[in-house]
């Protein structure tokens, strides 16, 4: 022992690294197998080898720590509005765009595409969720530059492209490019119909009807994506424009970074403030009629959010099941104390609860032609990014707590317990927080399919547990009568919990079903994570839950 030694160290377990994401998931697995059987699940057992190697690991720690930085002017006083990442940040971004995170859906290759890509994501979001932003984005915005049929073409190929290429120079340059969106400007947030950026005509080319920009954003996240979607006022109303970081002839557009927002969370990620002064865009779809379009992308945007807490989720579990395995304390290990067993297993039936609604969702999107799948899709995207959502920052509360004092260190391997922690607000506050998916819904219910598509989703559940059976009969009445608004969170709350127990009874083995269905439809539980009944079976969900 060293003469600086005062003491041994013992009892603290080892991180969670070097292990396969993917096959230690076997609710993601099995909600695969439900959704999509036919898919080939090589590529995500790949991705997840790799996130959950001490390689990537480490890269997470740094992009988060090595925060974006930005720089207004060059060194010789030109405004140059670049912001420089480190290193880390693009081996992370180069990984997601591999994966085919992003935009590859859209090219329509291979059985399930949307499924494939969105377990990818959960997976990617286990390792770091902050660099997705873009990758997101990217997804959303490429069906509807379509609108625009000149610059889809060139454009198009590169957004779906597995090449990432972060320099500052032409798309026509670039085998790879990555697009973000500006929409929400301060006197307005979710209420983009208050946007007072102004879009006045330039004349027209190649690529049509051209504007000058001027005006603001106050939420501009991955500012030197390629290009942007952003919202501006026209002679017609509200419009969607299609704005590039570089122009075609090689010049820098106009946009103005004027800070970096200091978030709560999401440090990799450089979320930014703008000014648009002349900047030059073109018309993408009909003038006037950009609120239309960017409801199509916030579906989108809304589907990775449910996802993404999905992934969170799942790594914060598996943190606390690897720490309660090996640490010890009153003469056994935490995970076969039986208080730390309840919490550790309810936190399991969220978590796999989270994972099917959301996989399910994403199989919509891969069968939109087919009445009832869109019927879902609207349906369900504003109750997932809801409900999803909204448990994500209480389960990583209780996650965190599950490992004491060290999940709420910024240290090592624990820290990103913490991090989890301060990400997980931000996907039930982007592209909509919870009021708005509310009144989202309530507009969804409108559709005069929505009670029939809901009740065909709940009929292979029938019968399978009588809260379950309750609660289905009395929704399609509740969704008929469209809920008032001041009662539309619990129908949102409701419909998500009919939903995942029904998908739960045919893709779960039947404690879990049974577990979540006594406590949360039943009422056989309490108000806080760890209060299931004795009578659940405790071994058999945990030892579905372990990630190795």
């Amino acid at each position: 022992m060293s003469d600086y030694a005062t003491h041994e160290v013992f009892n603290q377990p080892e991180p969670l690294v070097g292990y396969n994401l993917f096959e230690g998931n076997q609710a993601l697995r099995d909600a695969l197998r439900f959704n999509a059987p036919q898919l080939d699940v090589a590529p995500l057992a790949q991705l997840g080898q790799l996130a959950g190697s001490a390689e990537m690991q480490e890269h997470a720690r740094l992009a988060n720590t090595r925060t974006p930085e930005l720089h207004t002017h060059d060194r010789f006083g030109r405004r140059v509005d670049e912001v420089e990442f480190h290193p880390s940040y693009h081996a992370l971004m180069t990984a997601a765009v591999q994966a085919g995170l992003h935009g590859t859906p859209w090219a329509g290759e291979g059985a399930s595409p949307h499924v494939l890509r969105a377990a990818g994501f959960m997976l990617f979001t286990e390792l770091e969720p902050s660099i997705l932003c873009p990758v997101s984005m990217t997804y959303a915005v490429t069906p509807a530059l379509r609108s625009n049929a000149a610059i889809y073409a060139e454009w198009g190929p590169k957004l779906t492209s597995r090449s990432y290429d972060p320099a500052l120079k032409p798309a026509a340059n670039k085998f790879g490019v990555t697009m973000g969106m500006g929409m929400t400007e301060k006197q307005g947030g979710s209420d983009v119909r208050a946007n007072t950026t102004r879009a006045e005509p330039d004349g027209t080319d190649d690529w049509g009807a051209r504007y000058r920009v001027t005006g603001h954003k106050w939420f501009f996240s991955a500012p030197m994506c390629d290009a942007f979607l952003v919202l501006a006022q026209t002679a017609s109303g509200l419009s969607c424009l299609f704005l590039p970081r570089v122009l075609p002839d090689g010049s820098r557009n106009a946009i103005r970074i004027q800070r970096l927002k200091d978030k709560l969370g999401n440090k990799a990620n450089a979320s930014s403030e703008v000014e648009f002064q002349g900047a030059t865009a073109w018309l993408v779809g009909d003038e006037g009629r950009g609120v239309p379009q960017i409801l199509e992308m916030g579906t989108m945007t809304r589907l990775d959010c449910a996802l993404g807490t999905s992934g969170l989720m799942r790594q914060a579990l598996s943190i606390a099941l690897n720490h309660t395995a090996q640490r010890a304390a009153f003469g056994k290990k935490l995970v076969e104390q039986p208080l730390m067993r309840n919490v550790l297993a309810d936190l399991a039936l969220e978590s796999e609860a989270a994972t099917q609604l959301a996989m399910r969702l994403a199989r919509a999107f891969d069968k939109r032609n087919d009445a009832h799948e869109a019927a879902m899709a609207r349906l369900l995207t504003p109750i997932a990014k809801f409900w999803i959502c909204k448990r994500g920052s209480h389960f990583a509360q209780e996650a965190m707590e599950c490992l004491g004092g060290n999940g709420y260190v910024e240290e090592g391997g624990q820290g990103i317990m913490a991090r989890i922690y301060r990400e997980m607000p931000l996907n039930s506050i982007w592209e909509g927080a919870g009021n708005i998916m509310a009144l989202d819904l309530l507009r969804a219910l409108r559709k005069a399919d929505a009670a029939a598509a809901l009740a065909q989703e709940l009929a292979p559940a029938t019968g399978a547990h009588p809260a379950l059976d309750k609660l289905a009969a009395s929704l399609p009445t509740r969704v008929e009568e469209m809920a008032t608004e001041i009662e539309a969170r619990r129908l949102a709350q409701d419909v998500a919990l009919a939903v995942q127990a029904a998908l739960l009874f045919q893709a779960a083995p039947t404690p879990v079903f049974a577990a979540f269905c006594d406590s949360r439809l039943a009422g056989n539980w309490g108000q806080a994570f760890g209060t299931l009944s004795a009578a659940t079976d405790f071994d058999a969900i945990l030892r579905r839950a372990q990630p190795r």
